[in-house]
């Protein structure tokens, strides 16, 4: 919670300066690619986050594989981590900054989870829905689960609808197995 709290600060921080300097998308951009570099290879995270590799030499080995690459307020906010010792709050503070990007556009994550793919216009009807429901935008991501059987499970923030098969059947033998 305390490091939640942290990437919060730090994100809010590198989207203020962002949002200032109108450069929110790109900045926003650079550091997911940033860490999906850092995460492709075990190596290079371990290198990231190891608190026994000097600091400086962190530092060089960053500016010279992102200088150029990204916006220099990203750079700059991943180097002023590693100064701090912050490097293994860096992927917590790209999901922070993705949170306060879709806020300032109105909008929230959701998760539909189905056993199979929602056809262009389920999913367009699913969400147009929900829109209407919670007076929402909402920013979707579509994951294929094959054990929900059937349905739709639908993730927005800390809310959760179960609408699957399996979530079902899971609810029936609680209800059965509590009269026994």
């Amino acid at each position: 919670m305390a490091n939640e709290k942290l990437a919060r600060r730090y994100a809010s921080a590198i989207f203020g300066l962002a949002v200032e300097r109108a450069v929110s998308d790109r900045v926003g951009n650079d550091l997911a690619r940033v860490r999906g570099v850092l995460d492709a290879d075990e190596a290079i995270h371990t290198f990231f986050v190891a608190p026994i590799v000097d600091r400086e030499e962190k530092e060089r080995a960053l500016t010279v594989a992102f200088s150029g690459k990204i916006d220099d307020l990203a750079l700059h906010a991943l180097l002023l981590m590693v100064r701090k010792r912050r490097e293994t709050l860096f992927a917590e503070v790209v999901v922070e900054y993705r949170k306060l990007e879709l806020a300032a556009r109105g909008e929230e994550p959701i998760v539909l989870t189905s056993a199979k793919p929602l056809s262009p216009d389920e999913l367009a009807k699913t969400v147009a829905r929900l829109q209407a429901l919670y007076g929402k935008k909402f920013e979707v991501r579509q994951v294929v689960d094959p054990s929900v059987i059937g349905g739709v499970r639908i993730l927005m923030g800390d809310r959760r609808v179960d609408g699957t098969v399996a979530g079902r059947l899971d609810t029936l033998a609680r209800t059965l197995f509590a009269r026994n």
